[in-house]
């Protein structure tokens, strides 16, 4: 059953994930900025060829060989981890389907484009967080809870066992 949960939320991200880029792609020119809460929040048309925040961006062919080869190790790792944790707590599926999902939108966007669209841009004042996309907050809230999980919770499930 937990199977099935950790596949029905990656299928959610990726669906989440790609249909969102597809409504900015078709409604934003690449770069425009629209204001959504002032000083705060703009949804924003960006392409990134790198990792997390432009990290090792540009269009050298083998990076994306490389991001390619990575996520899809990263993804039969996450499939190995659900396997083996499926039965320990729902918290891990759930953490896991964010992480696989995230994962795979941004590898369709990487496979179909060459790049990952980005368009969420918060900020304050002057200063902004990088722009990121629906793949990367269910990778991060997937990292979160599993780390807060297995810090914080599962010792307190041993210990009561």
């Amino acid at each position: 059953m937990r199977s099935l949960l950790f596949g029905f939320l990656a299928v959610l991200v990726v669906v989440f994930d790609q249909v969102s880029k597809l409504w900015l792609v078709q409604n934003f020119s690449l770069f425009e900025i629209r204001s959504v809460i002032p000083g705060f929040f703009n949804l924003t048309y960006l392409t990134n060829t790198g990792v997390a925040f432009g990290l090792l961006s540009g269009p050298v062919w083998w990076r994306q060989v490389f991001f390619i080869v990575v996520t899809v190790t990263a993804l039969v790792v996450i499939g190995v981890l659900q396997w083996r944790l499926r039965e320990k707590s729902v918290c891990y599926t759930v953490s896991l389907g964010l992480i696989a999902g995230g994962a795979i939108g941004n590898l369709v966007d990487r496979v179909r484009l060459g790049s990952v669209v980005d368009f969420l841009d918060f900020y304050l004042g002057s200063r902004h967080w990088p722009a990121f996309n629906v793949a990367d907050s269910a990778i991060t809230v997937g990292v979160g809870l599993f780390l807060v999980y297995s810090l914080f919770f599962e010792k307190d499930q041993q210990k009561t066992a």
